[in-house]
């Protein structure tokens, strides 16, 4: 019977000592790697190849405006933090942004596309077709007559909706709603681009274009009563149950349903 007698206690420091040596010429030829890598010429980001239907950002702005946020190289560039940095340039509502070897980023981006401006005159905000509100520099807007929508925060799309809603009711009548706000207790407000204000009243989207379609209805009919076309309207109230009250210029008269009321008319004051 042979007996297995215990190593040494040098030669277990030894072996432990070897395996220590052996760990860290490891970590160090990892580490030298890694160094490497990030230090190596051939790995850098040489091109950004950017796709998609671009109007208002071009190579020299997308450039000046994600290019000092675009850190590492080719193995090491963080693309969730590249697509933030396109994401932040003006006008981009979206971004995706890949790996294409060697040495180059592939990025597609799509702009928003404005349909409204946003909020008081003063401001720069913008929406979008999907209702989103984005901020960017109205100059750069090529629309021309673009409507104006206001609303409390988060109501953007709903405003945008009723927009929608309102257009093909007054497309008879030759005028387009230049300005609607959603008021604080869920009214609405239009204004044409006659100037003309109108209080459009609360209740379901359907409710208020009910009440608006009654209104371009009988509207031809009550002006040319009394002498007036459809663009001397001033303002109009539809809040009225059964009927809605208008001014036009020099003629204050109430409508009940479809039959105008009797007006009185006067100077406009």
């Amino acid at each position: 019977m042979t007996a297995t007698l215990p190593a040494p206690l040098d030669v277990k420091l030894m072996n432990l000592t070897a395996s220590v040596l052996f760990a860290g010429c490891v970590l160090f030829v990892l580490a030298a790697g890694v160094w490497w890598v990030l230090r190596y010429p051939g790995f850098a980001i040489t091109r950004i190849v950017v796709e998609g239907d671009l109007v208002h950002n071009n190579a020299i702005t997308l450039r000046a405006n994600v290019g000092p946020h675009l850190a590492g190289n080719f193995f090491t560039v963080d693309l969730r933090a590249a697509r933030d940095a396109f994401e932040q340039v003006p006008w981009v509502r979206r971004a995706e942004v890949r790996r294409v070897y060697p040495g180059s980023l592939a990025v597609e981006l799509q702009e928003h596309e404005a349909v409204a401006y946003w909020g008081s005159e003063s401001g720069g905000a913008l929406v979008n077709r999907f209702g989103e509100v984005f901020e960017a520099n109205t100059g750069d807007v090529e629309q021309d007559g673009l409507p104006r929508l206001l609303g409390p925060a988060g109501s953007a799309l709903e405003v945008l909706q009723m927009h929608e809603l309102l257009r093909p009711v007054f497309k008879p009548l030759g005028v387009e709603v230049e300005m609607l706000e959603l008021k604080g207790r869920g009214g609405w407000r239009a204004t044409l681009d006659t100037d003309a204000v109108l209080e459009l009243g609360g209740g379901t989207p359907q409710e208020v274009v009910q009440r608006t379609q009654r209104f371009a209805r009988t509207l031809p009919q009550v002006a040319a009563q009394y002498g007036r076309r459809v663009d001397w309207l001033e303002s109009a109230d539809l809040r009225h149950a059964g009927g809605y009250a208008l001014r036009m210029r020099g003629v204050t008269t109430v409508v009940v349903g479809d039959a105008p009321a009797p007006a009185t008319a006067g100077r406009r004051r």
